[in-house]
């Protein structure tokens, strides 16, 4: 009997060491396969959300500014207004004097402790920029930006990453006193607490009592599932065990505050300390009362039934008994306990913390331009801040804009409500930063951008493209040509068309300055035709615009689509003196630790040379000053010298303007989602939402500078020769550039004056896509090339 028990024990003693070196063996396969060894690089555990940021407001003396509109992007920022300005984000207005306090942020180029800061204003400018934590003047200053959305991993966990010496001591000591009191003692797993769990739930059958140390939770949470099976148990315990062997208590706890789900925003969810603060509380760990951490402690076991937003009253009671359970422990007195019992949740609403996209219309251009360079998987894996262009000031000024435009549109066209929609984008010149976007003329709206999706004919707005290509041959083109404007009728291979200008009006032999000026439809068809369709598509696309627009003659008169965006690119090499720049929405990406990842710097080409350039802008200013556009100096004082451009298409159906100042360039179009009529010109449409948007904006005057080559001439209206000796007793004469050796060489007396006709044309009529049926008189000798079938230029 005695042999019979040695052997028995025998041989559970080699099941037992089988079973460890069994266990053993599995425990370095799962050491390796989920590489337990990184918790001591933290930072690589996670995907980490992208974060997408406006621009920083950049402050600086002289800077033209507002006390009204820093207000406004301290509130939309999320400054609380107080009498004493002591903590992180709170402001105060006194008179031109505003003080606030920024906290911390990490730059693209530097870290910024958090500060407190006076601005001073005289005049509309910044007089006077001091830290007041410093006593120092400052010489410049930025506003931590605006968060405006975020690009999640898949699983679409959010997080803000702490490191334990950022977590109250009375946090942790509540996190260890409730959930797993042996914490710094036991190796992983904690066997007591096994065997009073096992003891409590299965033999005495009592509610169930869990045993899992924060190690355990930890694997569970990170690396493994939530389902009740027993073989998950063990390859939880086997890990734990592992990962005590490879990091120290410290670095599994700040792990564990990263990693633990502490509620639901929508599809986002919420884990870690770090961001449950911010989620619930609007603010860092290190600024928590006692009653709010004793909430946030509440939420471990039951993030959804403790909710405080969806269920306050349980919540709270929650909350209480944490406050209890930290007292008997001893980490807190009872009246620090009672006075944290008596106060609210202190959860701050909801809408503020959501995790809605701020402007969809601008953060769409965001990610199109950013997939370009990355995939989702590469952003959340790097954990990104990602600084955009976007000027939230101008953006909400200009959506304000178009919905109150339209609206207004519709009243006086006596037009069905909602019967239009709109779009506008805001560029900075200089920079070809996109400012702002508008898709839509309800704010907020995700869904379709036009912005940067509706493809519409663009109608005239492409005639500068035309006469750009005319005057870069100053032999043959210059802004005193007459072009030929009279009725006329092209036919080929049986097919005829008969363009016609606006109100069915012709106007003769009219100068090419005023051509463009007036938007005359058949002279600039003349004029495509002869340089060659092929020449008007190489010089779109020479200044921005996109690949495969066909040479259909119907594009001489606007009949390709475009979105504004792509409109705004070819406009902006006209607004930047003939710089073709690719317009972009993102300025820097940097790591968390503000390591510059990538940094998309200005890159510019010449688009167009100086001196045909300048004769072009000049046009273009007096499209502004005298032609189809000149309603803009009912609102602006005329010293801004702005140029543009308006569009009308067949039937009034797109209306458009794309005009631009010093430092600001803005495309507007309105028209109707189902293609039908709006009864708006480009002048009546477009331009005025562009005036309602340039308004709200600090505009600098549009200064053209001379080149070299460049000479000035006095020129006969009707003839287009140089003013002879009568003509400067008439108003017949104007004063043009060239480029030096194209000016006339003949002279006029302008004895007979003859009135010209300015009405302006901003459409094309007649047949639904126009084919322009002629040569201008100036060039004869070289017929255009006609490009693909026939038949397909009524279908472009």
């Amino acid at each position: 009997m005695l042999r019979i028990i040695r052997n028995f024990c025998y041989f559970s003693l080699l099941l037992f060491l089988f079973g460890i070196a069994l266990a053993w063996a599995y425990a370095i396969k799962l050491e390796k396969h989920y590489h337990l060894d990184d918790i001591a690089s933290s930072g690589v555990l996670w995907s980490m959300p992208a974060r997408v940021y406006a621009r920083a407001l950049e402050l600086y003396v002289g800077k033209p500014f507002t006390p009204e509109r820093l207000v406004r992007e301290l509130e939309l920022l999320g400054y609380e207004d107080t009498a004493e300005v002591i903590r992180p984000e709170h402001y105060h207005r006194q008179g031109d004097t505003v003080v606030y306090y920024a906290p911390q942020f990490h730059f693209w180029d530097v870290p910024r402790d958090s500060r407190r800061m006076q601005v001073r204003f005289t005049n509309g400018k910044i007089s006077a920029l001091a830290d007041l934590s410093t006593l120092e003047n400052v010489a410049l200053e930025r506003l931590n930006p605006l968060r405006i959305a975020s690009i999640y991993p898949q699983q679409r966990e959010d997080r803000i990453l702490v490191k334990l010496k950022e977590v109250p001591k009375v946090l942790i000591d509540g996190l260890i006193a409730t959930e797993d009191r042996n914490f710094w003692n036991h190796p992983g797993i904690d066997p007591k607490g096994l065997v009073r769990s096992i003891y409590i739930t299965y033999i005495k059958q009592e509610h169930l009592q869990g045993a899992s140390t924060l190690t355990q939770q930890f694997i569970k949470n990170h690396y493994l599932s939530n389902e009740r099976k027993f073989a998950r148990k063990i390859k939880e315990m086997l890990m734990a065990l592992v990962l005590e062997r490879h990091a120290s208590k410290e670095e599994i706890l700040e792990g564990y505050l990263n990693e633990i789900y502490l509620g639901q925003d929508g599809r986002r969810a919420i884990h870690g300390f770090g961001l449950a603060s911010e989620y619930y509380f609007n603010k860092d760990l290190d600024e928590l009362g006692l009653h709010q951490i004793a909430l946030l402690l509440a939420l471990v076991r039951e993030p959804g039934h403790a909710d405080p937003r969806v269920h306050p009253e349980y919540a709270l009671k929650r909350r209480n008994l944490m406050l209890q359970v930290m007292k008997s422990r001893g980490l807190i007195g009872e009246q620090d306990e009672h006075l944290a019992a008596s106060l609210p949740l202190d959860v701050v609403a909801k809408e503020h913390t959501s995790e809605r996209i701020r402007f969809p219309e601008f953060v769409d251009l965001v990610y199109k331009q950013l997939y370009q360079h990355y995939s989702r998987k590469d952003l959340t894996n790097q954990s990104l801040n990602i600084f955009t262009s976007l000027d939230p000031l101008i953006q909400l000024d200009a959506q304000k804009a178009v919905s109150e435009e339209l609206t207004k549109l519709e009243t006086d066209k006596g037009l069905q409500r909602n019967f239009l929609e709109g779009a506008a984008v805001v560029v900075d010149v200089e920079s070809a930063q996109v400012k702002a976007i508008v898709g839509s003329r309800v704010p907020g709206r995700q869904g379709f951008n036009r912005a940067l999706s509706a493809k519409r004919q663009i109608g005239s707005l492409i005639k500068p493209a035309v006469y750009l290509s005319a005057l870069e041959y100053p032999s043959r083109y210059t802004l005193s040509t007459l072009i030929d404007d009279s009725p006329l009728v092209y036919s080929i291979n049986g097919k005829t068309w008969s363009p016609q200008n606006y109100a069915r009006k012709n106007h003769d032999l009219v100068l090419l300055i005023d051509a463009l000026v007036h938007s005359y439809n058949i002279s600039t068809a003349r004029i495509a035709l002869d340089l060659g369709l092929e020449d008007i598509v190489a010089t779109l696309k020479r200044i921005g615009s996109r690949d495969g627009i066909r040479p259909y003659p119907s594009l001489a008169l606007g009949a390709v689509q475009m979105t504004p965006l792509e409109v705004a690119q070819i406009y902006e090499t006209f607004a930047d003196g003939g710089f073709f720049q690719p317009l972009r929405s993102i300025r820097e990406i940097t790591t968390t630790r503000g390591e510059v990842v990538r940094r998309f710097d200005i890159s510019s080409v010449r688009a167009i040379e100086a001196t045909p350039y300048y004769l072009l802008l000049d046009a273009m200013q007096q499209v502004t000053s005298r032609g189809t556009a000149r309603a803009i100096y009912r609102h602006f004082d005329a010293n801004y010298r702005f140029a543009g451009k308006t569009g009308t298409t067949d039937e009034y159906r797109d209306s458009w303007f794309a005009g631009f100042s010093g430092n600001y360039l803005t495309v507007t179009w309105v028209g109707n989602d189902q293609n039908h009529s709006t009864h708006l010109q480009g002048s009546r449409g477009g331009l005025p939402l562009w005036v309602a948007i340039m308004k709200g904006l600090s505009l600098e005057p549009l200064v053209l500078h001379r080149p070299d080559g460049i000479v000035m001439a006095g020129i006969d209206k009707n003839s287009g020769l140089l003013a002879g000796q009568g003509c400067y007793y008439s108003d017949q004469v104007v004063e043009l550039p060239f480029i030096v050796g194209s000016e006339p060489r003949e002279y006029s007396d302008c004895y007979l004056p003859q009135a010209i006709d300015i009405q302006d044309d901003d459409a094309s009529y007649g047949a639904p896509t126009p084919f322009p049926p002629g040569l201008p008189p100036v060039r004869t000798e070289r017929v255009p090339a006609l490009i693909g079938d026939p038949s397909d230029w009524f279908n472009n």
